[in-house]
């Protein structure tokens, strides 16, 4: 399947979603939202794909190529001033809908920041569940010094992340950080150079993907909203779980693998 902003494929049990404007980085129009969550809507329903990756394109220019994660909203299109008080609505809940819906998706999802990342970019960046970077991307929240707010839930993720004084610092500032010093921070997981960066990324979505699926998608939502529930209730909520996975296909695979010392082949059944 085609579409307008990303691209889409698949390596091996993993799907690779890459924003796809390399005229303006990347950069976030309605398009672009509309095409993740068709691409979203597809990898939920293909048994087969156990990870997805979002990143962003890489581009032939005359001066070498030329990578990008996401630029953020285009503030071209915004410029234009063309929307009315009810799309400028539409618009902000489209995007903050998508950005909810990757921190929810069931399977894990990584974002590999390959380039540079501000705003929108940052928004669906934070709302992965790894976020890895090159050494030589960056990562920034740009929006105090453009007059407006960041959204996408970065206030709910960066102060569970961070401490609140780097978190404000980051916010207030707009201070940019490349791949190292966010995974410094403790903003970002891992970072690597660009040349073995998306080798590492699949590497770890390969570890990923070997995993019983319905494990990791109880896993993700369990350890998600535990910080906000009492013992007892998480106590009860993991005896389900393990209760729900004992009647899969996966528990008996899991068990016979481990018996007969092989690698086990998980179905998500």
């Amino acid at each position: 399947m085609k579409f307008e902003t990303v691209l889409f494929e698949k390596k091996n049990n993993i799907g690779i979603l890459q924003l796809y404007r390399p005229e303006r980085m990347n950069a976030v129009i309605e398009q672009m939202y509309i095409d993740i969550n068709k691409v979203l809507d597809n990898v939920e329903k293909d048994a087969s794909i156990k990870v997805l990756v979002l990143t962003g394109c890489v581009w032939k220019r005359e001066k070498g190529d030329k990578q990008a994660f996401c630029a953020g909203a285009d503030l071209k299109k915004h410029s234009e001033g063309d929307r009315t008080p009810f799309e400028k609505r539409e618009y902000i809940m489209l995007a903050h809908n998508t950005t909810k819906r990757i921190y929810e998706f069931s399977k894990p999802i990584i974002a590999a920041v390959n380039g540079p990342a501000r705003g929108a970019g940052t928004e669906m960046a934070l709302n992965c569940d790894f976020l890895f970077m090159a050494n030589e991307a960056t990562i920034g929240f740009p929006e105090t010094s453009l007059g407006t707010f960041i959204g996408g839930g970065v206030t709910y993720h960066i102060t569970k992340l961070l401490d609140m004084q780097k978190a404000k610092e980051l916010i207030y500032t707009g201070k940019v950080l490349n791949g190292k010093e966010a995974v410094d921070y403790g903003l970002a997981f891992k970072n690597y150079p660009i040349d073995i960066f998306m080798d590492k990324v699949f590497e770890f979505a390969e570890r990923l993907s070997e995993q019983a699926p319905l494990s990791m998608k109880f896993a993700k939502k369990l350890i998600q909203k535990a910080p906000f529930l009492d013992l007892d209730t998480v106590i009860t909520l993991e005896a389900e779980a393990i209760l729900a996975c004992m009647t899969t296909e996966d528990w008996h695979e899991g068990i016979n693998a481990f018996m007969e010392k092989r690698k086990p082949v998980y179905k998500g059944k």
